[in-house]
């Protein structure tokens, strides 16, 4: 089977990381990273479609890493993850594209198939 989507996962609790993998990101090509630091190296080494960013990682704050990414041009597609409202707000506003609180993982899939859409539509 094919992987619809390579996703990077910048989360740094590793039994949720997993969980939400297992349940909810199968289909998907999925790299779990805990720090900006890994998120960095791993888009330094290839392409994704998407990145799901908490907001809180161990070595700084995901809004940013997102306010960076957005800095350099970066056009991935950015989903803020964080189980707080505040640190949702934080991610869209350096720039992320969408939101799908911790608590809302069933609709990830969801969350991915419209960015996907809305980011294949023409300008």
């Amino acid at each position: 089977m094919e992987h619809l989507m390579r996703v990077l996962f910048v989360e740094n609790h590793d039994v949720f990381a997993a969980t939400v993998v297992e349940k909810f990101l199968a289909d998907h090509d999925v790299t779990v990273v805990p720090s900006v630091s890994a998120a960095k190296t791993e888009l330094e080494k290839g392409t994704y479609d998407v990145a799901l960013v908490d907001y809180d990682l161990d070595d700084d704050k995901g809004d940013e890493f997102v306010r960076a990414l957005r800095a350099a041009g970066s056009r991935i597609l950015i989903v803020a993850v964080s189980s707080h409202a505040n640190g949702n707000d934080a991610l869209m506003c350096a720039g992320a594209d969408a939101v799908c609180r911790k608590m809302d993982f069933a609709s990830i899939s969801r969350v991915l198939e419209d960015l996907l859409a809305n980011a294949r539509r023409p300008a």
